[in-house]
């Protein structure tokens, strides 16, 4: 039977709960141990599908098509493995499962209500993880105590413990511990009715993790330990720090993961941690670093640095393996629009993805610029829509040339509709062109990356695209474009499948490396 730790949050949101969840699931894994995590979202949308990026930054896509908000991404890139469309839960999916049951005639005849049929869904859902592979399940329950929203999956987390005995579930609440600059004391009292808040459920919680600008001082942690009955080594410190890869380290020094494993009545293990305390290392140093690679990264969501949070990092983690430093811009799509120069200086450009016209302008500027000027440029989505509209227009003199997303009528559909008209999403596979930059880079001819896109690249246009000196260097099994580079430029390669996705921090994916190897000279 697998272990299970609930990971909740108080006083306000945006403490940071999905990087504590994947610290711990990190920490767990690097003694020895198999773990899943899987995260509740309070809201109702089915999925990440229709989410704006200004409400939960990007949306990520698991292998199997599953999407849910950047947080998977963290998971993810903190575990180095795959995880599924079971990983994210909203009370969209919740609720329509159970509404789906009823008109079935499941529930035989019963009133439909949140307890027992919706916190018992939950439970459902969450012990679908329960296997015998799996030692621990990391779970992450969205929202903030005090919510309506997520009151039944307190409920339905607070019943697991009976179900599941004592030493086989752990809880951790992740708290705002505010410090008053005029006096310079912490304030334990807004973490204090947060826990009580949970004990008033029913939970009471086995860990505290304390989020602060600053150390807390003794007296705060005893207070804390006096009135939230917990032990003094269960109140965890998690102090601001510019880079958040160095979290799991700090939580580490005190004995994150052990506190929990020993609740548990698992085995407590050195953790093989070299590997990341060698990046962080790298990231420190990079970060002081005065001789930067400078990228431009072109998007329409300027404003929410998140929207691109797997792209930043899939950058950073190729430059720290290269050994350089990076710095990435974001720079606005629209203003390009009526200002190219923007993008002066700048070793490198990544067109970012995304959906709908606003921008898309900018990003033909941004493709053109790059082009004629030589400059490194590794386009991703709708971002090598752009630069495959541009090439149409300004090199084959295909007039009117556009994606079908824009213009259906358009009289050369270089975009256009993927068929069934429908997103494609999850991993598949490309066939890589032989003697292309792109089978340099991947080093084979079959790869498998994950793909978010309602638009194809038209294939009926290939054989002009080439005659004018763009090779389309990877297809689909059925034979659709998938990939392009202009071999005459050092580095213009454009894919429309998402390689950001599967890249990782301790291992990013060969197409940044390259990219990086490529804008810093070496």
């Amino acid at each position: 039977m697998s272990k299970f730790i609930f990971v909740t949050g108080g006083v306000v949101s945006g403490l940071g709960k999905g990087i504590t969840a994947a610290s711990m699931a990190m920490l767990i894994k690097a003694q020895g141990y198999t773990v899943d995590m899987i995260k509740f979202d309070p809201y109702f949308n089915v999925d990440s599908l229709y989410l704006s990026p200004f409400q939960h930054g990007e949306v990520f896509v698991t292998d199997d098509g599953g999407e849910g908000d950047l947080v998977l991404g963290h998971y993810e890139r903190f575990l180095d493995q795959n995880l599924s469309e079971n990983t994210n839960i909203t009370s969209g999916k919740i609720y329509r499962s159970v509404i789906e049951r009823e008109r079935e005639g499941a529930y035989d005849g019963e009133s439909v209500q949140v307890v027992p049929h919706i916190t018992d869904e939950i439970k459902r859902t969450l012990f679908r993880l329960d296997r015998p592979e799996t030692d621990v399940v990391v779970c992450e329950i969205g929202g903030v105590v005090g919510d309506i929203e997520n009151h039944p999956y307190l409920e339905a987390i607070r019943q697991c413990r009976a179900t599941l005995g004592k030493g086989n579930a752990v809880y951790i609440h992740v708290t705002y511990v505010p410090m008053i600059e005029m006096s310079g004391e912490h304030k334990t009292k807004p973490t204090q009715n947060s826990v009580k808040e949970m004990q008033n459920i029913g939970i009471q919680p086995d860990i505290i993790v304390c989020r602060s600008d600053y150390a807390l001082d003794e007296s705060s942690k005893d207070k804390l330990k006096l009135f939230c009955n917990v032990d003094a080594d269960c109140i965890i410190e998690s102090v601001t720090t510019e880079n958040l890869y160095q979290v799991p380290l700090r939580l580490h020094e005190q004995n994150f993961a052990g506190v929990a494993l020993r609740k548990l009545k698992m085995e407590v293990r050195e953790p093989q941690l070299a590997a990341w305390t060698d990046m962080c290392a790298r990231a420190e140093k990079a970060k002081n670093s005065d001789k930067k690679l400078k990228i431009a990264l072109v998007g329409k969501y300027t404003d929410k640095a998140t929207a691109y949070q797997s792209l930043t990092d899939a950058l950073n983690t190729a430059g720290l393996l290269k050994n350089r430093a990076v710095e990435i811009t974001l720079v606005s799509s629209e203003r390009l629009e009526t200002d190219a120069d923007l993008l002066k200086g700048y070793d490198g450009i990544v067109i970012a993805p995304g959906f709908g016209k606003r921008g898309f302008d900018g990003k033909l500027v941004a493709a053109k610029f790059a082009r004629t000027n030589d400059v490194p440029c590794l386009m991703i989505g709708l971002g090598a829509e752009a630069a495959l509209v541009e090439f149409a227009r300004d090199v084959c003199q295909m007039t009117g040339a556009d994606s079908q997303e824009f213009e259906t009528d358009t009289p050369y559909p270089v975009v256009c509709y993927v068929e069934p008209k429908m997103l494609k999403k999850g991993s598949f596979p490309s066939l890589i062109t032989p003697g292309t930059y792109l089978s340099r880079i991947y080093g084979g001819s079959t790869v498998s990356e994950r793909h978010r896109h309602r638009y194809d690249f038209g294939g009926n246009y290939e054989q002009l695209f080439l005659k004018y000196g763009l090779v389309f260097s990877a297809h689909s099994p059925t034979g659709v474009p998938e990939a392009f580079e202009i071999p005459t430029n050092k580095f213009f390669i454009g894919t429309i499948f998402h390689p950001e996705y599967s890249s990782r921090l301790l291992s990013a994916h060969p197409l940044f490396v390259e990219f990086i190897k490529v804008i810093g000279g070496k």
